[in-house]
């Protein structure tokens, strides 16, 4: 199969999001009347997965998944389960981090595969760290682009997306790209020529809908590097559809502001 034609696959969490809307932000201790309600399928991986499929890419999800509409304690994936899957078919795999210590095999699994293709050839890997948890940390040096979120740079002391790049570029292996976003402040990234680059946030005329902003940017930098891109428009096309997004519920209408641009 030809690069063009492979897809890119998520594998991490899918999950049932309830969302209420209020007319405000409720104050603590306080009762609100909902406006509306709504189920929409979530996950970190899995809304990745979505807006790569309506930006146009071929995509894939790798996850737990039940029959009914709700499950409890669904396992997440194992290196077992993975190395059941044909990899010739895709082009990159990214990796929201859960599993850590089965995540880092997964990985080392497409390693194996990919030291027996040409460099142009090879499946590209990324992974996320979001939660301030020990056991996700070792996925540092594990991905050719790793995404770190706010919440973990500060953990790290770090106060800003250029600050958190410049503090944690020496956990990834030689080469990788890392990459924050810092919501309204933008998103930095860092590669192997040591220069750090920087995007302005996008946001909408109004703020309406931000749960899955960071996996929106996550999905659309991934595209954008997926397809031969620079990292610094990876990086501006990735705060300028997250801050779409922010603008409207749910994801479908992220297609109609970027298919024909």
């Amino acid at each position: 199969m030809d690069q063009e034609n492979r897809k890119i696959l998520c594998v991490g969490l899918v999950c049932l999001d309830i969302i209420s809307v209020v007319d405000k932000y409720p104050e603590e201790d306080t009762d609100s009347r909902c406006v509306s309600q709504r189920w929409q399928r979530g996950g970190n991986a899995s809304n990745s997965c979505t807006v790569l499929s309506l930006l146009g890419a071929q995509s894939a999800f790798m996850g737990s998944l039940c029959a009914g509409p709700v499950a409890e304690n669904l396992p997440d994936v194992t290196a077992d389960d993975f190395s059941k899957v044909d990899l010739s078919q895709f082009k990159w795999i990214h990796w929201e981090g859960r599993n850590a210590a089965e995540q880092i095999k997964m990985i080392q699994h497409v390693v194996k595969f990919n030291d027996a293709l040409p460099r142009q050839q090879r499946i590209s890997i990324s992974v996320e760290i979001e939660k301030t948890r020990e056991a996700l940390y070792e996925l540092f040096p594990h991905g050719d682009v790793v995404f770190v979120s706010k919440d973990v740079a500060r953990h790290f002391g770090f106060q800003s997306a250029e600050a958190a790049v410049r503090g944690l570029y020496h956990r990834v292996k030689e080469g990788s790209v890392l990459i924050c976003p810092w919501a309204e402040h933008g998103a930095d990234a860092l590669g192997p020529d040591g220069i750090v680059l920087h995007s302005d946030a996008f946001p909408p005329e109004a703020l309406v809908d931000t749960l899955g902003a960071g996996d929106t940017f996550n999905a659309a930098v991934i595209f954008t590097l997926s397809k031969g891109g620079r990292l610094q428009d990876a990086l501006t096309f990735g705060c300028r559809v997250a801050g779409r997004k922010c603008g409207f519920h749910g994801f479908d209408n992220i297609s109609q502001y970027f298919t024909h641009e």
